[in-house]
């Protein structure tokens, strides 16, 4: 580690292999905690180059437990977290609509980054509990069109870094590596980033893999679709910036999609959206993501059937079905 610690202390960048290999010495337990630390704290003073973030994905892919559901056309949908905004569980929300048009979610997630209530904290809320049973997952995704890929079960490399994630206390190239290392491997992603800059690395390395992908980021800094303001969206070859008026949707305050202070109360948000008792803020929210999400399945389709889709599933309880049955 001194090595590269050297090496990074003067400003260079780390090849590919150099980032894979120093993951996997990481992993396996060893270097101390204050090693640990100096490296996380380069990341936070330096963007991390492509060939870092790449090297750094294919250590966590190459040591995570895998899970095969190449049986299901699936998507994640899957934000970085760490855009400080506190908003209620969108693209949670967005999974089970989703899963209630009938289209299959293989969702990878955790405990919360930086707001209140993750995914993680959201479900295991809510009754569900984790599993990297196959079998189970398999079954769960059949049955109610999506199950839920908790990261710490699928990811034992994270164990060592993890009491010092913690201690520092703020967001790592970790919370990049999230979306990135979804150990089904799905066909189809949606994603949401933190800022451009991320969503442009993101951009560069999904591009040279075979699947249908969709980056977000709002241009107010959500890492997701927040209406508002207007948001990048980049695909396979193209880049858009694209407007709530754009979709004949009204702009939005930021304080209307605002979460809780509380898991419990995040919850008691998340339950009354899903019921179909969200507020016109809310639901378009998380409607339009589920538009996007659709579109990543089949770019053809047009923006306003894919919303009524999103709209069908949310109002006529079909996500609240999936989410039920999921849980039981």
């Amino acid at each position: 580690m001194k090595k590269i610690l050297n090496k990074l202390f003067e400003q260079q960048r780390l090849t590919k292999q150099e980032a894979k290999e120093v993951l996997i010495q990481i992993a396996a337990e060893k270097y101390n905690a204050s090693q640990m630390a100096s490296f996380l704290t380069v990341f936070l003073m330096r963007p991390i180059s492509v060939n870092e973030l790449a090297g750094f994905r294919e250590a966590l892919l190459e040591l995570a437990v895998k899970v095969d559901l190449s049986d299901f056309n699936t998507i994640d949908l899957c934000g970085t977290g760490g855009d400080g905004k506190d908003t209620f569980n969108i693209s949670t929300l967005t999974s089970f609509i989703v899963a209630g048009t009938g289209n299959k979610v293989a969702k990878h997630g955790n405990y919360s980054a930086s707001s209140v209530s993750g995914s993680s904290n959201m479900l295991e809320y809510l009754g569900y509990k984790f599993t990297n049973n196959e079998a189970t997952l398999k079954r769960q995704i059949d049955e109610t069109n999506i199950c839920f890929l908790h990261a710490p079960l699928f990811h034992p490399a994270m164990k060592a870094i993890g009491p010092v994630r913690r201690e520092l206390e703020m967001k790592t190239f970790f919370n990049m590596l999230g979306p990135l290392v979804n150990p089904s491997f799905p066909q189809n992603q949606m994603v949401g980033v933190f800022n451009l800059e991320v969503a442009r690395i993101y951009n560069y390395l999904l591009q040279e893999t075979s699947q249908n992908y969709g980056i977000v980021h709002s241009i107010d800094g959500y890492d997701e679709i927040s209406l508002t303001s207007g948001f990048k969206l980049f695909t396979k070859g193209n880049e858009q910036l694209i407007t709530p008026e754009d979709l004949g949707l009204k702009r939005l305050n930021q304080e209307e999609i605002f979460g809780g202070d509380s898991v419990e109360a995040s919850a008691k948000i998340f339950v009354s959206i899903i019921e179909g008792k969200g507020s016109e803020a809310q639901n378009n929210t998380v409607l339009t993501n589920a538009a996007f999400a659709l579109k990543t399945f089949d770019n053809s389709k047009s923006f306003e059937t894919a919303f009524e889709e999103a709209k069908d599933s949310l109002f006529g309880l079909k996500a609240k079905e999936s989410l039920s049955k999921l849980v039981q």
